[in-house]
């Protein structure tokens, strides 16, 4: 069984913090569920360009509001209750109005050394830890 309290994960390296957001990375490829989770802040006034080439994604906001543009596609507001799933590879913006706290779920897991390259995507990273 695994046990975890957002506060074990803050200010440890598997806190993520940038000019955009701050992932918590609570679950990742080492604990061995299959995918992982984060506790993510997207910080208000902010756009971040995301493709996710090598994974699926879940989100669920619980706080804050927003947008998601899909690249040559539409816009979705984001509210608390909210919940996309990019599962196409959909590469795209997201925008924070106010802060949004965001629950989100990799597949493939991440393992935790991962960071968005210029084209915001995370590589495909083949270590088991």
């Amino acid at each position: 069984m695994i046990v975890k309290h957002l506060t074990d994960v803050i200010h440890s390296k598997d806190d993520i913090d940038t000019k955009t957001w701050n992932a918590r990375r609570l679950l990742l490829k080492k604990d061995g569920m299959g995918f992982s989770l984060h506790d993510t802040v997207i910080k208000a006034g902010t756009e971040t360009l995301i493709w996710y080439r090598n994974h699926v994604e879940a989100v669920y906001c619980i706080e804050g509001d927003g947008e998601i543009e899909v690249i040559g596609g539409p816009t979705y507001p984001i509210t608390a209750g909210t919940l996309y799933a990019l599962d196409g590879h959909e590469k795209h913006l997201l925008r924070a109005n106010r802060q949004m706290r965001m629950v989100c779920v990799f597949n493939p897991p991440l393992t935790g050394a991962e960071v968005h390259d210029a084209d915001g995507v995370y590589p495909l990273v083949e270590s088991n830890s």
